[in-house]
């Protein structure tokens, strides 16, 4: 049914997915269904919102330019594993058009990341060397890295909001011209992780534990004339009001609620845009009617069914149209 995008100012979309992919929840919540099937291992209050700038000098010392890019949303995760604080570095990145280079773009990202860590592990032993007298041996020092020190593993999560299947390719394999195996063993893939709303069958999306899932599953079905999907389906009878709004701006619906609620009761909302849609179809084959048969003006018309004279002209502009 809205399978129609309206018309968005310029960056509309990006912002709003942005904004609404910055929380702790929604991030967890994420990664869970991705990583962990929908189990909750990774809880909000063990993230963190870092930098989502990464500036690096990717080449040690002797790098002299340095390389920057923002990424969408990127949080520490910290868990406790043995009696010891565990940190992963996880990164967000927000499509809601299918990007043909993401496995190129994604690998710099998460490159920059690895840099940055060993820039930072460069920068401490500086630091502390004016202090402690930390010395590093000359192949230490042409890293600025010990040989004892680890990074913290860099997991990248693309997010697509379209309904379309992702045709694009999913590691930097795919995007290479040749295929020969014997060669390509030789040649470092990255492959990208992705949430695609149209591969995730209907009874997978009650992993999810946020209003994500309900997000996702409108996206997936926003083309569909058959409302079934939504009947009775009780993930769409409260969701958070910021979810209601990504769904408008992406897909162009028009749910509304209560002013003084903080949820949407989008079964209900669907159901009454379904009898809006019958009316609107009826009142209009009586414009069409009053217009060709009739042959009465666009003002006697308006008059005639109590709509102002730009929407009857409207409806007159679409049937002319169809009638190419």
């Amino acid at each position: 049914m809205y399978n129609v995008r309206k018309e968005t100012f310029m960056g509309k979309i990006d912002i709003a997915t942005k904004q609404y992919m910055s929380h702790r929840d929604i991030i967890a919540d994420a990664f869970n269904f991705y990583i962990y099937d929908g189990r909750q291992v990774i809880k909000p209050e063990e993230l963190q919102k870092i930098d989502t700038a990464e500036i690096a000098l990717p080449y040690g010392n002797d790098a002299d330019v340095a390389v920057q890019k923002l990424r969408d949303n990127l949080m520490l995760w910290s868990m406790a594993k043995d009696d010891e604080a565990v940190y992963v570095v996880l990164g967000i990145e927000n499509q809601d058009k299918i990007h043909y280079a993401i496995a190129v773009k994604n690998m710099l990202y998460d490159a920059l990341q690895y840099a940055k860590q060993v820039e930072e592990a460069k920068r401490s032993y500086r630091d502390r060397s004016k202090k402690k007298q930390v010395k590093l041996n000359s192949e230490e020092f042409l890293s600025g890295f010990k040989k004892e020190d680890k990074l913290m593993p860099v997991i990248t999560l693309v997010v697509y909001f379209g309904d379309k299947d992702w045709d694009g390719a999913k590691s930097i394999h795919e995007m290479l011209s040749v295929d020969n195996v014997e060669l390509l063993s030789y040649v470092p893939d990255y492959k990208i992780n992705l949430i695609e709303p149209a591969k995730i069958s209907d009874e997978n999306f009650d992993k999810f534990k946020t209003d994500l899932g309900a997000v996702m599953q409108f996206i997936k079905h926003q083309s569909d004339k058959d409302g079934s999907w939504i009947k009775g389906n009780s993930r769409f009878n409260h969701v958070e009001k910021e979810a209601v709004e990504l769904i408008n701006i992406i897909t162009g619906a028009k749910f509304a609620g209560d002013d003084k609620e903080e949820v949407v009761d989008m079964c209900r909302a669907w159901e009454n845009s379904m009898k809006n849609a019958k009316l609107d179809g009826k009142l209009e084959g009586k414009i069409e009617t009053l217009y060709e048969e009739c042959e009465m003006s666009i003002p006697d018309i308006a008059k005639k069914v109590s709509k102002p004279e730009e929407y009857v002209r409207e409806v007159i502009k679409r049937m002319k149209a169809a009638c190419l």
